[in-house]
């Protein structure tokens, strides 16, 4: 069961946040603090991560004993990623969509590779199912309501999909979707669901919901894997 912290861009462009968010998901029992290369990179933007940044970031999660994992997004921050021996990459529902020679690119350097397939369409999945290619279901909504929901397999162990990336509110569907089977939950990541900087950490769990969610999860899929 692998549990993943995207905090992405809710580091709000602060360090100090970032270093405190990498902190709080290795307390609530996250296995993986994920940030996000490429996407919104221009100058003067928060999400901008250059090489020292990523060097500082990969520090502190070395620090903390957690896994650190990036969104690649485009070609510039894939090869920014190879200056770093990352275990896996995350490849987002935009990408897949957007550029999907980018996907077959990341996928061809060998790395376990997690994808969101939140934005596309098509029957097949991109890229053939091996056992580097984790695919997580999602729904590309800003939040998903409950009803954006209702297509969540039912038995994800008799389906294409490894887990599910989370854009609820709360942490119910996370939970649901570990009882159906998923083994990879990824879920966002905040100190205060209040901030408006971006819209993601209305969607994200706290420290404290993320930790609720990792004993539970964690428990429900004990109980999964006894056949109960």
């Amino acid at each position: 069961m692998l549990f993943i912290a995207e905090i992405g861009m809710n580091h709000n462009g602060n360090f100090d946040l970032a270093y405190e968010l990498i902190k709080q998901a290795k307390f609530a029992g996250a296995d993986i603090a994920k940030f996000q290369l490429g996407w919104r990179d221009g100058e003067g933007e928060i999400n901008r991560i250059d090489l020292d940044m990523l060097k500082t970031l990969n520090k502190w999660c070395d620090y903390f004993e957690i896994e650190i994992m990036v969104s690649v997004i485009t070609e510039e921050a894939l090869e920014l990623a190879r200056k770093f021996d990352f275990n896996r990459y995350k490849v987002a529902s935009r990408t897949v969509r957007d550029n999907i020679n980018l996907v077959k690119e990341i996928v061809s350097e060998g790395k376990e590779t997690i994808i969101s397939l939140g934005m596309w369409d098509e029957e097949k999945p991109p890229i053939k199912v091996t056992d580097k290619i984790k695919y997580l279901w999602c729904k590309s909504k800003y939040p998903a309501e409950p009803w954006d929901l209702i297509d969540l397999p039912k038995d994800f162990t008799n389906s294409i999909y490894d887990g599910y990336s989370d854009h609820s509110i709360g942490i119910e569907v996370p939970l649901i979707a570990i009882s159906r089977g998923a083994q990879i939950i990824e879920k966002h990541f905040t100190l205060d669901k209040s901030d408006t900087t971006i819209r993601d950490h209305i969607l994200s769990a706290t420290p404290d919901e993320f930790s609720v969610m990792v004993k539970i999860g964690r428990d429900i899929f004990r109980k999964v894997c006894l056949g109960i």
